[in-house]
């Protein structure tokens, strides 16, 4: 599995039924839930006072990752995505050893 780091930005289009906007964002939860619990989704944060996400997701490669993880997202058709495939960095803290 690789990792990618994804910066998701979510605009709900104009006119949009809030109804609507609030069945979506609770499937977004639970689709969340599930997808860390099967490994996907790694971490998630949200930067202070901004309206979009950073994560650290896992598929086997970027096309994946965007048909069967970040594509069964139901926000998905509002997101704007930014996708960085990342690997570990010799001087990583937190790396495999837990030293740099």
């Amino acid at each position: 599995m690789r990792e990618f780091l994804v910066e998701i930005t979510t605009d709900i289009p104009e006119g949009t039924d809030p109804a609507e906007v609030d069945r979506r964002r609770a499937a977004e939860a639970a689709r969340a839930k599930e997808l860390a619990a099967s490994g996907n989704l790694i971490r998630l944060w949200r930067p202070v006072g901004e309206l979009r996400s950073i994560g650290v997701w896992r598929a086997a490669d970027e096309a994946e990752l965007h048909e069967k993880v970040l594509g069964t997202l139901p926000l998905r058709p509002w997101m704007t995505l930014a996708v960085t495939a990342v690997e570990s960095h010799p001087n990583d803290p937190g790396g495999p050893d837990g030293t740099a």
